[in-house]
């Protein structure tokens, strides 16, 4: 009886080991591309840089630009050339030089001080310069108490007040007192709070977005508290304000106020407005606030040409649950494989030690 294995015998265990090693190979490269799909679902700039790749050229820009510069826009015309330069997108030279010209009149001393005093006086920034008077008027709680007296005597009264308004210019008179205290350390968070009322005001965020922001209000904030506010009575105002504002319980909010701070620090104040324009829930902010931070003064143009297509990359769920199923799939194949392996290899062995045993015996019959 010979020892070796026999031809059917190899012919049967080949394929086993062949489908175990292919299933592994493929198994690894699913689970790959889950996690690069995970990856890249939770990192804006790359989601950003996909959408660019397909939507940004030179005539895209050069339109955007033209259209930014009819609009009284340098602040969008510039963050388009800043786009292009990054991707080295080449531009018109003549086009360059007028947005190098619209940006030096917006920087000039007349032109901002108009604006500083429209955002003072208006509360609706859309600049520095008249983000800076907003700011400063809510610093001195005058417009945030001009806000929360008008909104709550709405509500006194009976007539439809804007809830969310309200809510917030309470929350900036209740933290003011912590900016002063921690000497502009939670000035991120009052400039936020500022842009967020501006926005809603101008008509400029979501019915989504402002539900979530709603939601978060309602923890904070005792509303049957609020009709007693005042403008004729300053002190009295911010002293009821205060009392109702439970600032401890306001958590969520100070994080979304902070994430729309962080964007307009590293990208400018227009660039928060406009993500408050294509948020719908608190969440999209804080990844906006990413994306500012990484790039910049670009994050307007990111978000005109790609709108929330920037944030979240379209059917990334999608993607993930398919490489994951197709990652399990190959590897219970491969399992199963490697099962069936093992056990003809086993097999083999014990058949052999069976043929070993019969030929020892079968010798010693023989003496």
């Amino acid at each position: 009886m010979p020892d070796g294995d026999s031809p059917v015998e190899r012919r049967r265990l080949v394929p086993a080991l062949l489908a175990a090693v292919l299933l592994a190979a493929a198994a690894g490269y699913a689970f790959t591309r889950a996690q690069d799909a995970v990856a890249v679902a939770d990192d804006p700039a790359r989601i950003a840089a996909r959408a660019l790749d397909q939507k940004f050229n030179a005539a895209v820009a050069e339109r955007e630009i033209a259209a930014a510069l009819a609009a009284n826009d340098s602040d969008l015309a510039h963050s388009f050339v800043d786009l292009a330069a990054a991707r080295h997108v080449a531009l018109a030279p003549a086009t360059v030089a007028k947005v190098n010209a619209a940006v030096a009149e917006a920087a000039t001393p007349r032109h901002k001080a108009v604006n500083f005093a429209r955002g003072l006086f208006t509360g609706e920034p859309d600049d520095m310069a008249s983000l800076a008077g907003t700011a400063t008027g809510d610093l001195f709680v005058f417009g945030d108490i001009r806000d929360a007296a008008r909104e709550s005597a709405r509500l006194a009264s009976g007539e439809k007040a804007d809830e969310l308004v309200l809510g917030l210019a309470c929350v900036g008179i209740a933290i003011t007192a912590g900016t002063y205290a921690s000497f502009g350390a939670a000035a991120p968070v009052r400039a936020g709070l500022t842009l967020a009322k501006a926005a809603r005001k101008a008509g400029g965020v979501s019915a989504k977005f402002a539900g979530g922001v709603g939601r978060l209000l309602r923890n904070a904030v005792d509303w049957g508290a609020l009709r007693r506010v005042s403008i004729t009575q300053p002190a009295l105002a911010v002293r009821t304000v205060r009392e109702a504002v439970k600032v401890e319980r306001a958590g969520g909010l100070m994080h979304l106020a902070r994430d729309i701070g962080r964007v307009q620090e590293k990208a400018g104040a227009r660039a928060a407005l406009d993500g408050l324009k294509i948020a719908e829930k608190p969440g999209d902010m804080a990844r906006l606030a990413r994306l500012a931070e990484k790039e910049g003064s670009r994050t307007r143009a990111i978000l005109k040409v790609a709108g929330r297509g920037a944030l979240w990359l379209v059917g990334a769920a999608f993607d993930i649950a398919t490489w994951i199923l197709g990652a399990l799939f190959t590897l219970f194949g491969f399992v199963s494989s490697l099962k069936s392996a093992t056990e003809r290899i086993t097999w083999r062995i014990l058949q052999r030690r069976k043929r070993r045993r019969a030929r020892l015996v079968a010798a010693m019959a023989q003496r």
